[in-house]
């Protein structure tokens, strides 16, 4: 899934939409202490007041939103696994009866707790939907329009929240004119910020694939890997932030630990390249003979595939590994990089970066950078000075 799918699902998750049906809705309570499931209930969502269909909706925007390879995770299910998610997940996706849907969560909520214990009580709401996405209109002449055909995509979505205390608060009785304490003691169950989840099958365009599930981290570039593993048994996954350091370290190693900004505003820019020319359903990734061709256009010399194909195997002890071009790349139309000096931080954008350079004269370096007008500070504009 990429990020438009991602985003043309979440904006559908509101009530009253034709084209988000959510039929069932499975909320499992489970205790802290214990572990124990204290309660479940399943209802047609439908059944559910208007209000509490509004902070549900809302939950399961909250659920999908995030960057790809930060938050959002599509995983691919490992194979020959005993009792398998991929198994269960697909079970529920086909039950034929409600009682059959709940029977497969439930195992699902089994593997979620199982060598596990959470810091607070939690909720764990499934729910059994179907996104329906249209395919084109037919203009019927004073019938209106309607669609001649449509995709139908059943899917399931789980969301694991957190519980907290009620606040304390102090109310004032109008009938009985006093002041009273306010005690409540039923649970909040926090639909704000998911703690993590999944969404099964992933759909890609108009295509499900049943192969792989996309995982929701509750902190962006934490996932869990137990739950990813024991859980979900999918294979394990690199994240954003992975991806960053093993390209930085795979130049270090390939290079050294120093550039000038113009190399590495090249080095910025034909990544950027990489990800714009690429199909926008497909990935674009770069392995080390990409990494090599990259390094060379943009000015570094005597470098050898060789050279960095072995950097490969020292940081990420796989050759064969492709980076994510979208994730070593800083965001490039946006002041993203940030450079942190004693003096002062300053921020820029990848594409300006070449617009910066670190001089040294008379024994002392100086960051210097290259403006088209005046500079003003308080309101001062700064006399240009000749630099000596």
């Amino acid at each position: 899934m990429n990020k438009q799918d991602i985003a043309t699902i979440r904006k559908q998750f509101k009530v009253d939409n034709d084209k988000m049906k959510v039929h069932e809705i499975f909320n499992v309570y489970i205790m802290k202490e214990s572990s124990d499931i204290y309660h479940q209930q399943s209802q047609p969502f439908e059944m559910l007041d208007q209000d509490e269909k509004e902070l549900f909706m809302i939950n399961f925007k909250k659920l999908l939103t995030g960057q790809l390879d930060e938050k959002l995770f599509e995983l691919k299910f490992q194979s020959d696994v005993e009792d398998s998610s991929q198994l269960i997940l697909h079970k529920g996706l086909l039950a034929a009866t409600n009682e059959e849907w709940q029977q497969q969560m439930l195992l699902m909520v089994e593997k979620i707790l199982q060598d596990r214990q959470y810091e607070m009580d939690v909720v764990i709401t499934f729910i059994h939907g179907e996104y329906v996405k249209p395919m084109r209109k037919h203009q019927d002449g004073d019938e209106g329009s309607h669609y001649d055909s449509v995709y139908h995509h059943p899917f399931i979505l789980c969301s694991i929240n957190k519980t907290q205390d009620p606040k304390k608060e102090l109310q004032f009785d109008y009938i009985q004119k006093q002041f009273k304490y306010n005690v409540m003691v039923d649970p909040i169950i926090n639909l704000q910020a998911p703690m993590g989840g999944f969404l099964f099958p992933c759909i890609t365009d108009n295509a499900q694939d049943v192969n792989r599930v996309l995982y929701v981290a509750g902190k962006a570039n934490e996932p869990d890997e137990m739950f990813i593993e024991e859980v979900l048994n999918a294979e394990e996954t690199m994240t954003a932030k992975d991806d960053k350091i093993a390209f930085e370290e795979v130049v270090r190693d390939a290079v050294g630990h120093q550039l000038n900004s113009s190399t590495l505003a090249n080095v910025y820019e034909e990544i950027h390249r990489v990800a714009e020319d690429t199909e926008e359903e497909d990935v674009p990734t770069i392995d080390y003979k990409d990494v090599e061709r990259i390094l060379t256009s943009s000015g570094i010399e005597d470098l050898s595939t060789e050279k960095v194909e072995t950097a490969f195997k020292n940081v990420i002890d796989d050759t064969n590994y492709e980076l994510k071009a979208r994730n070593i790349v800083p965001k490039f139309n946006s002041k993203s990089i940030k450079i942190n000096t004693k003096v002062a931080n300053i921020s820029v954008s990848p594409e300006d970066l070449r617009h910066v350079r670190q001089v040294q004269m008379d024994g002392r370096r100086y960051l210097m950078i290259e403006v088209e007008e005046d500079t003003v500070i308080d309101g001062f504009t700064l006399i240009p000075e000749a630099f000596k």
